[in-house]
């Protein structure tokens, strides 16, 4: 670590909340034995991949890029790093997804260019640079070293450090930034959209505290309440309470899918008027873009969700898995493996109060099910009911 600014600038960066995935393909190797060298690691990187050959980079993107060094391409891996940070991170945790594509110098000469793209995304910006150097100037090493400039100081950039930084670049070579900003009404958009996978509105008492210094896995795992919250009332406050009781340790977290397989997705108005709900009560809240609960298990594996009876009882209907039975046993083993468990409160179903106990769960599936007994929790009252009483049914919501 020969520049005096680089050690500086990594320990402020590990000084920060910010938590960070980088996915680096053709360059900007040094840069990764830069943040790993400096105490402190651990706070800022959640992960590095290397996605070097052309199968490793189409299988991370899920697709064949048209141009592997190019601006879109790095875009593509700066966006799905964020992803994978949002899975990564703790509730609260300001994330940055990294990504670096480069055609430095090699063993062969090159036809084109000797160049990189750098690009970070993190909640509200994606920036992008793109260097083009000059050829046959510098070895492969001194090249990678002046990516790897560029690209610790994109992560400094969204981290908010300020770094004294010298690019290396003579006059004829090309330096070019871009930047886009981005509102929470965008980002809700792109939610919607399928581009990013969740958002956390982190309002409870001390979220961001206990996520910074969690640092075991037990102590970071979710007691996740999804639902429609359309209204939030007392009965699932109650509920999540009991669940928290039970569970002894965990981040407690509402959640919200703006997308419904059997309905049309929630506009970002009507996400924002129900975020708005647990602003008011301090609880965290997290939307979604995931409407079933084997991809909920993906997205937040080894939590504990809490569901009414009336879901448990849609789980094990092979009925929603195409009548198919062995599907429907599938599916809920591949939640299990996931480490993910259900808390069962007891509901009014078809105008009976049901508990877990009412319902055969497979014995295969058993151990997954925890009920919560109704001396502990019962409320009849639902968000439907309220809505009924209120007279605001509408199909939609």
């Amino acid at each position: 670590m020969t520049d005096s600014w680089i050690r500086a600038a990594v320990e402020a960066i590990h000084a920060t909340p910010t938590q960070a995935v980088l996915y680096l393909s053709g360059g900007a190797s040094q840069a990764l034995g830069w943040l790993m060298s400096v105490p402190g690691a651990s706070n800022t990187v959640l992960e590095a991949v290397v996605p070097y050959s052309a199968t490793s980079m189409s299988q991370l993107l899920s697709k064949i890029p048209a141009q592997y060094t190019s601006r879109q391409t790095v875009e593509d891996l700066a966006l799905s790093a964020y992803n994978r940070a949002l899975k990564l991170s703790r509730p609260g945790v300001p994330v940055v997804g990294v990504g670096f594509t480069g055609a430095l110098a090699s063993i062969r000469p090159k036809r084109g260019d000797h160049k990189f793209f750098v690009s970070s995304r993190t909640s509200d910006q994606m920036s992008v640079s793109q260097v083009i150097l000059s050829k046959g100037l510098r070895s492969r090493e001194h090249e990678d070293k002046i990516s790897s400039h560029f690209l610790l100081k994109a992560i400094a950039d969204s981290c908010r450090v300020s770094v004294s930084f010298s690019s290396e670049l003579n006059d004829s070579e090309l330096c070019k930034d871009n930047e886009k900003q981005f509102t929470e009404d965008d980002e809700l958009q792109q939610l919607i959209n399928g581009e990013i996978c969740m958002k956390f509105y982190p309002f409870s008492s001390g979220i961001n505290s206990m996520s910074l210094h969690c640092q075991s896995s037990h102590s970071e795992r979710k007691i996740i309440m999804p639902g429609s919250f359309n209204p939030l009332h007392d009965g699932h406050l109650k509920l999540m309470e009991v669940a928290m009781s039970i569970c002894g340790e965990g981040i407690p977290c509402f959640e919200i899918s703006a997308i419904n397989a059997d309905k049309p997705p929630l506009t970002v108005d009507q996400i924002k008027e129900r975020v708005k709900q647990f602003e008011k009560v301090g609880k965290t809240v997290i939307i979604s873009s995931q409407p079933y609960f084997y991809k909920k298990a993906e997205l937040f594996p080894g939590s504990a969700f809490v569901i009414g009876a009336d879901t448990a009882g849609r789980l094990i209907n092979p009925k929603y898995y195409n009548g198919d039975y062995n599907r429907m046993l599938e599916v809920l083993l591949g939640c299990k493996n996931t480490g993910c468990t259900f808390l069962v409160g007891g509901r009014n179903v078809d105008g009976v109060f049901k508990v877990l106990e009412d319902f055969e769960i497979p014995e295969e599936l058993k151990d997954m099910f925890i009920s919560i007994p109704q001396e502990i929790f019962r409320m009849d009252i639902s968000s439907t009911e309220i809505r009924q009483r209120m007279g605001t049914v509408t199909p939609n919501l």
